[in-house]
């Protein structure tokens, strides 16, 4: 019988027989090897291009070969590894939640010198850690908060080895609420914010350190006209509650002995914003907004020889030093002998201040900014002649035996301005390295600026607590340089100077780093950063 007889038996050639065994153990080869391999083949197996050329297989044959293999291996990686279902679980309302903060670690240098050339001196090793969420709501609702170490809301910073007991004690290290806010976006043009928020103003570290997180409500409008984008932000804080609100007969001096009202608001302070940020070319722009701030429901406290009230009272600013032979004869102390006067009054503030930037580019590489910021308080006059008299009054309680120097020189009505005008160039595309507010991988900033604060200008407890010492009647320099190494660790050198403007003045202000010493006559700062961003 020929081979025409053969096929119509139903036999295979022996090749093809071949061929047919020889795929069948390809396939168990390739299913095999394939789980060596971690499941998953190039789109090229060079053992079945080996077979093909030996004639082993055609190309068809392969294709069927391996559609089969990659087939038996998807079924066997179903059936090995069921679906892994998340233990984390969100709620629905939450469309999108995102992990962010940093960790900071910090050399940091202090020196502050008294008018006869004595001072305290702080070197410390610093650590700071910011953790938090914040995400959008449906129904263009939105939320954030964001824990803290330290409780200071002007410095989130705390001092390695300055926890008891020593060594590598814990008292110090704190988790604190820093923020904690809801907001709504009812339209692309319009957005509330109430609760513990960033500070929803646009401002410099002159006016706000930028530590502070302010506690109440806050409105932002924006529009767009051409290359103009205006805005208007407007800040209703909760400054202090002075609970209890109302205090009747003779509750008054039991519940609140210092208290000289019955019925008492809480502390606001209100602020306005408008603006406008113009984009002359791609590379070219300009913001600049103006701002009034006001305090309202200021409660005064009962002032003893000891005691100035608080940030109801007026204003003084001075350190104790009352002259040769007098009670308080050390120049240079805040407090000496039980003898203090007011620095954290908020009396007769009434503050224009307008902040301003220009960005360009110096080249394809190259990004700078100038910017600056002016304020002048419109009571400033009456709060410096509201230092003199309530100096002059708590030295009498005291029986002092001549009146402090500012008594004797006269209130100093001109010192109501404040000024700050700077430059920052780098090879990023948005200054900030230097604060920390940007990282991009190999990114540099050079950041400096002049800054002048005098003594009646500025809420001082709103001061930056690092430049200068969160202190008014202060000016000098600050200069800083980052590196970013990559996208997330920046490392950062600071360095600042600032020296008394008015002799006849103290340097009004209260801060923790170095609260001992007024007035400051100059003050040095250094600070070498290392900071990872998530």
């Amino acid at each position: 019988m020929g081979k025409a007889g053969e096929q119509e038996t139903g036999r295979a050639p022996a090749a093809t027989r071949q061929r047919f065994n020889t795929a069948t153990c390809l396939s168990a080869c390739l299913l095999l090897t394939g789980g060596v391999a971690g499941w998953c083949q190039d789109a090229r197996d060079p053992l079945l291009d080996l077979m093909i050329q030996k004639g082993m297989l055609t190309q068809d044959e392969a294709a069927k070969v391996k559609a089969e293999a990659d087939a038996m291996r998807t079924n066997s990686f179903n059936e090995a590894l069921p679906p892994v279902q998340s233990k984390w679980k969100i709620s629905k309302a939450v469309k999108d939640v995102e992990l962010f903060g940093d960790v900071r670690v910090r050399f940091e240098q202090r020196q502050a010198f008294t008018p006869p050339g004595e001072r305290i001196e702080l070197d410390r090793a610093r650590l700071a850690l910011r953790l938090g969420l914040r995400g959008d709501l449906f129904d263009n609702f939105y939320f954030g908060f964001r824990l803290e170490t330290s409780s200071n809301p002007r410095s989130s910073w705390i001092t390695l080895g300055g926890s008891s007991p020593a060594p590598f004690g814990k008292s110090a290290d704190g988790v604190n609420v820093g923020q904690a806010y809801l907001g709504w976006r009812p339209a692309d043009w319009v957005d509330i914010t109430a609760g513990k928020m960033p500070n929803p103003l646009y401002t410099t570290p002159m006016v706000w350190d930028p530590d502070l997180n302010p506690e109440g409500l806050a409105e932002r409008f924006k529009y767009t006209v051409g290359n103009a984008d205006f805005f208007a932000n407007f800040g209703q804080f909760l400054y202090q509650d002075n609970n209890p609100s109302y205090i009747s007969g003779s509750l008054l001096d039991s519940v609140a002995g210092t208290r000289g009202e019955t019925g008492v608001p809480p502390t606001f302070l209100l602020a306005w914003q408008a603006g406008v940020n113009y984009r002359f070319s791609e590379s070219v722009s300009a913001k600049v907004a103006g701002t009034l701030y006001q305090y309202l429901g200021l409660v005064t406290n009962a002032v003893t020889a000891t005691y100035s009230g608080g940030i109801g009272n007026s204003f003084i600013g001075e350190g104790s030093y009352g002259g040769k032979g007098s009670g308080a004869p050390i120049n240079g102390l805040t407090t000496q002998n039980g003898i203090s006067y007011n620095q954290i009054g908020l009396n007769n503030l009434l503050v224009v201040d307008v902040p301003l930037e220009v960005n360009f580019k110096i080249s394809k590489k190259l990004s700078a900014r100038v910017f600056g910021d002016f304020a002048y308080n419109l009571n400033g006059s009456q709060r410096a002649q509201d230092a003199v008299d309530a100096l002059s009054a708590q030295s009498q309680l005291q029986l002092a035996p001549f009146p402090p120097p500012l008594v004797r020189y006269g209130a100093q009505t001109g010192d109501v301005k404040a000024y700050q005008i700077g430059f920052s160039i780098g090879n990023g595309d948005t200054p900030g390295l230097v604060n920390g507010t940007v990282a991009k991988k190999n990114t540099w900033e050079f950041r400096t600026y002049w800054q002048h604060v005098e003594q009646y200008a500025l809420d001082p407890n709103l001061l930056d607590s690092d430049f200068f010492e969160g202190r008014g009647n202060l000016q000098g320099i600050n200069a800083g340089v980052a590196y970013a190494f990559t996208d997330n660790v920046i490392g950062a050198f600071r360095y600042g100077y600032a020296m008394r403007i008015n002799k006849n003045l103290g340097t009004g202000g209260s801060n923790a780093d170095i609260p001992q010493i007024n007035p400051i006559d100059h003050y040095n700062i250094f600070q070498l950063d290392m900071t990872l961003k998530f």
